[in-house]
Parts: C-alpha cells; structure tokens; sequence
C-alpha cells in the first residue's frame, strides 16, 4: 500500500507579463516678448502672456498623455514580440515531440513534472498509472513513476525520474540538441539507500548541459545556476519527505488523504474501497516510521512550516520568483511538490501559518497564463 500514495494532487500554470509605459511631458520653449500699456495699465499683450500658461499647460498636458500611450503601446508591442519570438522558438522545438507522462495524479514528483510541461506550454499525454498493478508500465525495468516517453521523428526516449526529465527537456529547449544524446548527459547507476536496498539514481540530475554562451543567456551569472540547482535538490532531499508525515498526520487525515487518492487514481470499485481503507491504515502507520527516519518534531506541521518560511526566505522580497520575474526550476519543484496537498488540512494549515501564500499563488497564475 505503501506505493499507492507516493503523492497528492491536481495543477494549474502560467507567465505573468507587466506592461506598462512612463508618461513623458515636453513644454515647448515659449518668448515672453511683449508691450506695456500707454497709461502703464496691462495692455493686450499682457493679457495674453496671463492666458498663455493655461494654454500651454494644457498643450504640454495632452502631448505628455499622447507620448505616454505611444511609449506604452510601443513597450507593448515589444514584449508581445519578444513573447512570439520565444513562443515560437520554443513551439518549433515542442512540435518535433510527442510526449507520454506515466503517473499518479497525486504524486509528488509527477506534479513537479507536470507543472514543467505545463509551464514551458509543452503538450503531452496522460496514462494514470494503477499503483497496486502497475499494468500500464510493464514495457519499463524502472518501475517507479513518472516515466515519458519522448517521441523525436524516428527516435524514442524513455525518460525516468522527475529531475533527469525536467532537466533533459530544459536542456533540449534551451540548446536544441538532439534528446537522444542529451539523456546520455544523465546515466543511470545503482547505489544502496539507508535502509540497504538497491536503488537508481542519476548522475548530473540537477545540472542542464548547457554551453557558456547558453548558461549566460539562461541565468546570469553562476550564482543563480547555482541557487537553482540546490533549491531543486533540496525540494526532492527534504521537502518531498514532509508530505507524507503531514498529510497522514492522523487517521482521519489519512482517511481524507485516501480517499482522494481513490478518487483521482486509477482503481475498480472493489480495489478502491479495499485501498482507501488499509491504505489510509497502512500510511497512517508508515507515516510515523517517517517521521522517526527523517528526524521529524513531534508536531510534523513545524517542519513543514520551517521548510516553507526557509524557501520564502531564500526567495527573498526583491523579487517574485527565485527565478526573477518568471519561476526557474527550483520554483517550479517547490511548487509542484506543495501542490499535492492542495484541498487537504495539511495544505489549508500550511497558507495560513507560513508567509509562503502570495508566492504559491504567483507561480500558480503564472503557470495559469501561459499560453498553451
């Protein structure tokens, strides 16, 4: 039962553009040449040099507006172009794949591969993966989710685990490289974990392969390539780790965290009911096991609510994203992995008690607005 809740929940996506122009004024240089009167009373001239201000005043106020619209409408149609031009870039490079996800909706590494897909307006596939059976993935020796396939004119790529496909696909984007040899970058290897048990994982999963010329055009500098990198590490080291003790905190959050998962996943009638009981029974008690292997508080919700305040602190108030003025990866992971929770007690606690609401919900718009 353990494998039929290595998640929790749905998404949303998008690109925040602002737009917006300064009004610029120009008053016109004018002579203030003029005659007195004969009897040293104010004389027509001098009635028109008091009218002039007004005049001019209110010419200089129109023409400020109408430079203001032009230099708004201009910035607009420059960042809509700009927009195209990445679009299209980014759509001549898409429309070579066909991409197939394998996943559980209410997983958390699927959620941080969706909310990519979705971000970067890459199309795709959805085949619901039943987690007791697993019927849907028995052409693949890997047999944890997500897996996709990437389809590339002749070629097809299997791609496993949530970092090597988010950063194979950016890596593919960015460079244009062939997906074949990009997924050579990333070679599987077998480690024993903690508990002595034979696992895969992926060399160079964070990193994309990227020349200079790329890498500066993509971050800057070697500070944000670097920040990036270790927020992404960190959502799938620590973060991920805090779902599954919070989100079957008790019975009946266990209870309600199943009865989703049965709900969203791929179950008959009799293998639903059958899951949605001992699976919550089973995760309530493997969530304490949990929390003693990853040294969790007592009062789990603390960790989840350091680990969010930590993120926002890094993130910083300069900027909407860790990526600037548009979500890197490291945002897209941390957002993917909280997501799950969303319609839960643990996610509701989690926006009322940390600072952690007005980026989640910036990402979540972000996402939304992009075009697909």
């Amino acid at each position: 039962m353990a494998q039929v809740a290595r998640a929790l929940w749905p998404v949303r996506h998008a690109v925040v553009w602002r737009l917006g122009g300064r009004p610029q004024s120009a008053l016109p240089a004018q002579s203030r040449a003029g005659f007195a009167g004969a009897a040293g009373g104010p004389g027509p001239a001098a009635t028109t040099r008091k009218g002039n201000p007004r005049l001019l005043g209110a010419a200089a106020l129109a023409l400020g507006g109408v430079l203001g619209l032009y230099h708004t409408a201009r910035w607009h149609l420059r960042a809509q172009d700009l927009r195209a031009e990445r679009s299209s870039a980014q759509l001549s490079l898409s429309s070579r794949l066909q991409l197939t996800l394998y996943q559980y909706k209410t997983c958390p590494f699927c959620s941080k591969v969706r909310a990519f897909l979705d971000f970067h307006a890459l199309p795709y596939k959805v085949v619901e993966v039943n987690p007791v059976r697993k019927a849907e993935i028995k052409f693949s020796s890997y047999r944890k989710v997500p897996i996709l396939l990437a389809q590339e004119g002749e070629s097809l790529q299997q791609l496993n685990d949530s970092s090597v496909i988010i950063s194979a696909l950016k890596t593919y984007l960015v460079s244009g490289q062939p997906l074949e040899d990009i997924i050579t970058y990333y070679p599987p290897m077998k480690a024993m974990n903690d508990q002595g048990k034979e696992v895969t994982e992926f060399c160079n999963k964070y990193w994309l392969m990227l020349d200079e010329k790329e890498a500066q055009r993509m971050y800057g500098g070697k500070e944000a390539r670097t920040e990036e990198m270790k927020w992404r590490q960190w959502a799938d080291d620590w973060l991920v780790h805090l779902i599954s003790p919070n989100v079957y905190r008790t019975p009946a959050e266990a209870l309600a965290s199943f009865d989703y998962i049965v709900r969203e996943g791929k179950f008959g009638a009799v293998e639903g009911a059958v899951a949605k009981y001992m699976g919550a029974a089973a995760m309530y008690l493997i969530s304490k096991r949990l929390k003693s292997r990853h040294h969790l508080q007592d009062d789990v919700r603390e960790d989840l609510y350091e680990a969010a305040n930590k993120w926002v602190t890094a993130v910083g108030k300069d900027r909407p994203f860790m990526g600037g003025q548009q979500p890197n990866l490291a945002d897209l992971a941390v957002y993917g992995v909280l997501r799950v929770m969303e319609g839960l007690e643990a996610f509701d606690d989690l926006m009322r008690h940390t600072r952690i609401q007005p980026w989640y919900l910036r990402v979540e718009k972000a996402i939304a607005e992009v075009p697909q």
